[in-house]
């Protein structure tokens, strides 16, 4: 875990459930998932195998050492974890090197959690060196702290990653709003305890008890959230 920022307070909270945001990265943020899989694509045809496109429902949201291990399987592929792991990072670091598309909604919505003090973290299953390329152009100052794939002992679907960035905060997951695009991190924040906001980028997600689903970010902001909040007490 990573802070950014010092984490800010909870004036803006006072009379609110919501206490804090916490925001996942690809697909949610920014328009990378695509990325991930085209990446994964031509990484592997460079080995000698096509990926089948019904296998891109199976690794989106997931962590890495699950995803690349999956595809190895499935393909029979002759590299270790570690050595297909160095070169997707590095495809995908190209990648957004390049080009790094926002998802609509999410410029505004990072504004107004900054400008009215809501603290907010931005938690991923993407790696440390993923993460800081993509905050140094979101703006580390949106952010309290940050929560990286390969910083936990247990990653996405594990509430590990959630838990973690409420307690960075100083806030209670129950009193938390968890924004994510993947069943894989909805798992994850709904398993500690946070109410979570779906906004699904690649396979549909379902409304559920603690969760809202949206088909868009521009449908999220801070009287949203805290709507939501009330609503599920």
């Amino acid at each position: 875990m990573t802070a950014t920022v010092p984490a800010l307070g909870t004036r803006s909270a006072e009379g609110s459930a919501l206490q804090a945001v916490l925001l996942d990265m690809d697909g949610t943020l920014v328009d990378t998932e695509g990325f991930w899989w085209d990446v994964e694509v031509e990484v592997f045809k460079g080995l000698g195998h096509i990926l089948d496109d019904s296998w891109r429902h199976v690794v989106v949201g997931g962590p890495m050492t699950r995803s690349a291990g999956f595809l190895i399987e499935a393909t029979g592929a002759d590299i270790s974890l570690v050595d297909l792991s160095v070169l997707l990072n590095e495809g995908f670091e190209d990648r957004i090197g390049r080009t790094l598309p926002l998802m609509p909604g999410a410029a505004r919505l990072l504004a107004e959690l900054y400008e009215q003090e809501i603290p907010t973290a931005l938690v991923s299953a993407s790696h440390r060196r993923i993460i800081d390329r993509v905050l140094a152009f979101l703006g580390p100052q949106h952010f309290g702290l940050s929560v990286a794939g390969d910083e936990v002992s247990r990653t996405k679907p594990d509430p590990e990653p959630y838990l973690l960035a409420a307690s960075g905060l100083g806030v209670d997951p129950a009193r938390c709003a968890v924004v994510e695009d993947t069943a894989t991190g909805v798992a994850s924040g709904e398993a500690a305890g946070c109410r979570v906001v779906a906004v699904p980028s690649v396979a549909p997600i379902t409304p559920a008890a603690r969760r809202t689903v949206v088909n868009s970010l521009e449908e999220v902001d801070l009287a949203f959230l805290r709507g939501m909040m009330t609503e599920m007490r």
